[in-house]
């Protein structure tokens, strides 16, 4: 086995994640009541304050990453009429930003910086940007099965397999 094929590169951690994304707005364009939505997951009330809460993190990261301030979780609380797949289109194209220019160098660079609810944090950029591909992977996860649950199944299979990404 080669060593490229080995590894997954954030390119495509990336493009899989905008994939799901996409068919998830998709889904609510046509369904927009759904947004509305009561649920209990991550401090969120219902599904658009769910879907603030994970473009917030992609964004926050974002600029973490490319050394641009950091909105402040406040502005998403005001915005959270706002549509949210905007905000999450703005930081997964930061995100595309950084991956196409991120040296090794810069992966493996650590932050400290503050969270909402685990204090000041250290960690690399190569860490980071995994934590904000793979904590909206686990709420879309989490919003999948709630909406289930609440008998609003959605329409495609939401495993990594069935990803168009990779072979």
């Amino acid at each position: 086995m080669s060593a490229s094929k080995a590894n997954v590169t954030f390119t495509e951690l990336l493009e899989a994640n905008e994939r799901e994304t996409r068919k998830w707005q998709g889904w609510f364009e046509r369904q927009p009541a759904l947004l509305d939505l009561p649920l209990d997951i991550a401090e969120a009330k219902n599904v658009r304050e769910l879907l603030l809460h994970i473009f917030a993190v992609e964004m926050r990261y974002a600029e973490r990453l490319l050394g641009l301030p950091v909105t402040p979780w406040d502005w998403y609380a005001a915005a959270s009429q706002v549509e949210p797949f905007a905000i999450g289109e703005k930081a997964r194209g930061l995100l595309r930003e950084y991956v196409a220019n991120a040296t090794d160098a810069e992966l493996a660079s650590t932050q400290e910086f503050p969270t909402r609810t685990a204090g000041v944090l250290h960690a690399s950029q190569r860490k980071m940007f995994i934590h904000a591909m793979l904590h909206g992977l686990r709420h879309w996860s989490q919003l999948a099965t709630a909406l289930r649950e609440k008998r609003h199944g959605t329409d495609w299979p939401h495993d990594f397999l069935f990803s168009e990404v990779m072979e």
